[in-house]
Formats: C-alpha cells, sequence, structure tokens
C-alpha cells in the first residue's frame, strides 16, 4: 500500500511583499516623493531594531 504525499502550501508564498513604514504620520514605502524638511526629520529620528533584543536574549 502506497502512503500519498500532501502538498504543504504556506498561506502568502509567492506574494511580493515591499516594507511599509510608518513615517511622520504617513504610511509610506519610500521617501523619494517627501521634501527635504520631512526627509530630514525621517534621518534625525531614533531607529530601534530587533538585531539587540535577539543578541540579549542569547
Amino acid at each position: 500500500m502506497k502512503v500519498e504525499e500532501k502538498e504543504v502550501k504556506t498561506i502568502g508564498e509567492g506574494v511580493g511583499f515591499e516594507r511599509i513604514r510608518r513615517i511622520t504620520g504617513y504610511l509610506v514605502g519610500t521617501v523619494d516623493r517627501f521634501n527635504n524638511g520631512k526627509r530630514a526629520e525621517e534621518h534625525d529620528r531614533v531607529k530601534h531594531g530587533t538585531e539587540e533584543i535577539i543578541e540579549k536574549a542569547a
């Protein structure tokens, strides 16, 4: 008796994803259309990452 293998599919597999960020109150993918003031505001913000959290947990 032969056992059939089931094909496992992951939800969202093969779907393109663009990074979306909330910057200065707007949901954006890029800052291409920001003026110099908005670009400077984004640049001056503190960037938070998960790398430090992962390193502390290890």
